[in-house]
């Protein structure tokens, strides 16, 4: 576990009004700007090569250029938020420099979600009689994949390695450590068409960018000569290359010991989780055969400040484990523990892995409140697969356990641990019979899709007060052919 302060953001505060609508945050008297002048800019672009040649699948080109983002002797940091859904995302650089921290806020309205800076880059590609062919932007993400430029850099990054797309983020940060690069383009970067040929591609840090973030105009410019050649009809294995890159990226938790805790249970009274529903989306009609069925997709996430980790350890001759809740104190150290029910091996084709059960509850309710349907999913494998809010305190930016497959343990374990870390939320899709709501024989009109946490109150947590979100859908349309109409979530507050 590697807790992570919400002190460092010590002035995404008085400046630009930001403290407003952050619960939690109070005024740090920022340093003035004059005093941490930079002897150069915070980001700037460089290419690893003069000239490349990209190959043409079918009419495609990845438009790999070797062109990076780069930091000098400082971090690049960009921490964002908002305070609900219905208000504007507000973000600010955090600069440090002389062991004194300021912040610059951005623009009002320059982010529109937490994917990354929206048309950062600019793309000009002209052919060899000097006609322009492509003139495109692209957003940057900070986050992900780089190296470190210099040897005196730091070893490792602590930020997240990519940047949340899940539409109910709250918070987000954004990062490239001092003296290291990271791609302008994450995975196979931009496409175009392009004939065989010879061009000239020109990448620019768009004008806005460069005036925020003042950056000289030879420094966020590089030319790069390419050759396109043809490659073959077929997508050159890209989809194969791609996910098997994603599969090595994943990190596999620690597991614990196979032996049960002995001893008396002892639950401290220090920090614990925060479970939070989010609002279900993705919701849909489908009609297989005779039945209607409603779907969706829905999260709980943990807002902190501790994590949760519960480990499960199996009965001798039996596909169940007894699960334990663990405790840590603020300096990572477990200092109790407490049982919290049973695990299960679901051996169903799509999962084949431990569940935790009874985490969450969905539920369709009519317009008076009350049970329409029930979706029979309580049992889940925990994984930390969406980044929620990872301004909050001790949010870990660089949690394990991403995918379900290095999380949730084979057949054979005796073992096993799950953990939802500060920050991170686990998605779960209802499109599997069972699972989705049954509306075959449900009249139209308005319902409720209903999202709880930890619904028996199993787990030890913060607060309970914040484990059920409701989501308006209205059902319309005939047997076989039935509709939804999702209505705009509304925060509580």
């Amino acid at each position: 576990m590697r807790g992570r302060r919400f002190g460092i953001l010590v002035g995404i505060l008085a400046a630009g009004g930001l403290v407003a609508g952050m619960p939690g945050m109070g005024p740090v008297a920022a340093q003035p700007a004059q005093q941490q002048a930079e002897a150069e800019p915070p980001i700037h672009l460089m290419g690893t090569k003069d000239s490349v040649t990209l190959r043409r699948w079918g009419k495609r080109v990845y438009l790999r250029l070797g062109v990076q983002a780069a930091t000098g002797d400082s971090p690049f940091e960009i921490w964002s938020r908002r305070a609900s859904y219905s208000d504007p995302i507000e973000a600010a650089r955090v600069v440090n420099r002389g062991g004194s921290t300021h912040e610059e806020p951005l623009p009002d309205g320059l982010l529109e979600n937490f994917r990354g800076l929206p048309d950062f880059t600019r793309v000009i590609v002209r052919n060899a009689n000097g006609r322009k062919v492509v003139d495109r932007t692209k957003r940057w993400c900070p986050n992900g994949g780089g190296a470190r430029t210099t040897p005196d850099a730091p070893a490792s990054s602590p930020y997240p390695r990519s940047c949340p797309g899940n539409r109910w983020t709250l918070g987000s940060v954004w990062g490239v450590p001092e003296g290291w690069r990271t791609s302008l383009w994450n995975g196979w970067g931009m496409r175009a068409r392009l004939p065989v040929g010879r061009y000239t591609a020109v990448v620019w840090i768009t004008k806005e960018y460069r005036e925020i973030f003042d950056i000289p105009r030879k420094q966020g410019k590089v030319t790069v000569k390419v050759r396109v050649r043809d490659g073959g009809r077929d997508g050159g294995g890209f989809v194969a290359s791609h996910r098997t890159a994603a599969a090595q990226a994943q990190s596999p938790d620690p597991q614990p010991s196979a032996r049960e805790p002995g001893g008396r249970e002892r639950t401290p009274q220090g920090p614990r989780p925060d479970l939070r529903a989010l609002p279900a989306w993705a919701v849909r009609t489908a009609s297989p055969g005779d039945r209607d069925f409603l779907r969706f997709a829905a999260n709980v996430w943990n807002a902190g400040p501790s994590p949760l980790v519960v480990d499960g350890f199996r009965r001798e001759g039996e596909d169940v484990m007894d699960a334990y809740q663990f405790f840590y104190n603020e300096d990572g150290e477990q200092v109790g523990y407490a049982n919290t029910g049973t695990m299960e091996w679901d051996a169903r084709d799509g999962h084949r892995h431990w569940h935790f059960t009874d985490f969450a509850r969905y539920r369709l309710l009519d317009a008076d409140g009350e049970l329409a349907v029930r979706s029979h999913k309580e049992a889940f494998c925990l994984a930390n697969t969406d980044a929620i809010d990872y301004t909050v305190d001790n949010a870990n930016w660089r949690p394990g356990g991403t995918d379900l497959h290095t999380a949730c343990g084979g057949k054979g374990a005796l073992s096993v641990r799950e953990v939802l870390d500060v920050g991170s939320g686990d998605t779960y899709y209802q499109y599997t019979p069972g699972q989705s709501f049954n509306i075959t024989n449900l009249p139209n009109g308005t319902y409720y899709i209903e999202v709880t946490a930890n619904p028996d109150g199993r787990l030890y947590e913060t607060s309970m007060d914040n484990n059920v979100t409701l989501r308006k859908v209205v059902l319309k349309g005939r047997p076989g052919d039935r509709k939804v109409v999702v209505k705009p979530y509304v925060d509580p507050s």
